[in-house]
């Protein structure tokens, strides 16, 4: 089990690392420039050259049903849930086979709006209960792939 973290412009990285040392799993910070991590055993940085996509391809390429992927690039997350992976958005939003193709589309007509010239604004401004939410989710999601791996593991004969 891993957390990968899509860590450029997270803004949860230190809620990563209380609930995943609280649950010994391991987070990889993975991000296109050196980014300073608390010294820990359970914590690793990666960090690509600048090339297009570049930790976004790192991540995807790693990401599997035992991996819990923190983006809010919806390719990414489209990426990695083909492959598997929990998905959670920074502000606790899970991204779930149900939702990508919504939020893909989305995507795409903003896309399509900013580039015909329209002046659209950015994310609302990170709040206190996005960290809340994204608390709940992270600790949920792992709760639940680490019953899961307890469940699939085979139990000794006694």
């Amino acid at each position: 089990m891993a957390i990968l973290v899509d860590a450029d412009a997270c803004p949860v990285k230190d809620e990563i690392y209380k609930v995943a040392i609280r649950h010994a799993v391991p987070v990889t910070i993975v991000s296109n420039a050196w980014l300073r991590i608390p010294v820990h055993p359970l914590l690793s940085r990666v960090t690509v050259d600048s090339g297009f996509d570049a930790a976004d391809d790192w991540i995807a390429e790693r990401a599997d049903a035992d991996a819990i992927v923190v983006t809010t690039d919806i390719l990414l997350a489209d990426r990695c849930l083909k492959a598997g992976a929990t998905v959670i958005a920074p502000n606790g939003r899970p991204f779930t086979a149900n939702s990508i193709g919504g939020a893909i589309a989305t995507r795409a007509i903003m896309a399509d709006l900013r580039a015909g010239g329209e002046q659209l604004g950015g994310p609302p401004p990170f709040s206190r209960t996005d960290r809340s939410q994204f608390l709940q989710a992270l600790d949920t999601a792992l709760v639940r792939l680490i019953r899961t791996k307890a469940m699939a593991s085979p139990r000794p004969h006694g």
